[in-house]
């Protein structure tokens, strides 16, 4: 189970842990990178249309294409933030793996001649139109998004009763009526208005913090 300081971790770009990957040898650094962002990846190349397997290559080949760049980037958010970097790379990890699904039985059809030259062809990997990629960038946004607010509701569930979250995830991630969650748990309609407003408010907050300190 993570650590409240893994977890406070799961989004947010600290600079303290990028310049710590920058020794390959920093073996928990490199697990605190990995257990950040590998559902975020994984999640990608998944809506992206890639199996289980596939996914899970794309993810070990992000991963491998950080650790051999992160002495190249430059942790400045007024001029390029750490999610489009990563963003980047997990792209090009999803035209490797189209490359590789082409060059593979049952992918796209190659020429007799290319076929007998055991050559795959010259074609630009990033500007194919694949349905399953063509949305990338909203696809990447939707998952960081998601990973955002699953973060953004940690924290906020750690602030409030249990009582009262409870109430509030009934409202709003269950989609419950007032008046059901009011008899099912045996209190007042107006406290179930007052907490969930309270509660939502709190969330509110915790995101826009959140979205500057993936700034």
């Amino acid at each position: 189970m993570m650590s409240d300081d893994e977890k406070e971790a799961f989004l947010p770009t600290r600079q303290s842990l990028l310049s710590r990957l920058k020794n390959w040898e920093d073996n928990d650094s490199w697990r605190d990178f990995f257990d950040t962002y590998w559902r975020l990846i994984y999640g990608v190349a998944r809506q992206a249309g890639f199996n289980d397997a596939a996914a899970q290559d794309i993810v070990q080949d992000t991963v491998v294409a950080v650790a051999k760049n992160i002495g190249e980037f430059r942790y400045d958010p007024g001029k390029g933030r750490f999610k489009n970097w990563l963003r980047l790379i997990t792209r090009r990890r999803i035209a490797d793996q189209l490359r590789k699904d082409y060059r593979e039985p049952g992918g796209a059809p190659r020429s007799t001649a290319e076929v007998a030259a055991g050559a795959a062809p010259e074609v630009d990997w990033l500007a194919i139109p694949d349905p399953a990629t063509a949305d990338l960038d909203g696809i990447w946004e939707r998952e960081w998004n998601k990973r955002l607010m699953q973060l953004a509701m940690e924290r906020v569930k750690r602030r409030v009763r249990a009582d009262h979250y409870q109430i509030f995830d009934l409202c709003t991630a269950q989609g419950w009526p007032v008046t059901k969650v009011a008899k099912a748990l045996g209190v007042g309609v107006s406290l179930i208005y007052v907490t969930r407003h309270r509660i939502g408010t709190l969330l509110k907050k915790e995101l826009r913090s959140l979205e500057k300190e993936t700034g």
